[in-house]
């Protein structure tokens, strides 16, 4: 299992097109109909920071999330929004969970 975190923050003037395109590539997750791929995406409470939970059971399911092309859109759109603070990413290990975190 991997897991993924990815912190990053728009400028305010692009918090709502970032959530139009978090919201297009999520629901291309859910057409995927993967239970090897868990995502969710946060607004953090100033309104511009996101944060990015991505779960994966395998290498192949990862990678099948990396080559959506809205994925993909969304991470062109935002690089390209003159980011406040840069992409952070993190890879976690579980130490404890109080549910299954993958089907």
């Amino acid at each position: 299992m991997k897991i993924v975190k990815v912190t990053y923050t728009v400028q305010p003037s692009f918090v709502e097109t970032n959530l139009k395109n978090v919201a297009t590539f999520i629901a291309d997750i859910k057409a995927l109909n993967n239970s090897e791929i868990r995502y969710v995406s946060y607004l953090a409470e100033d309104g511009k920071t996101f944060v990015h939970m991505g779960t994966f059971g395998s290498d192949h399911a990862q990678q099948q999330f990396l080559a959506l092309p809205s994925f993909r859109s969304f991470q062109q759109a935002r690089n390209g929004s003159g980011l406040e603070k840069t992409e952070h990413i993190e890879c976690l290990e579980v130490a404890a969970a109080s549910y299954p975190l993958l089907a």
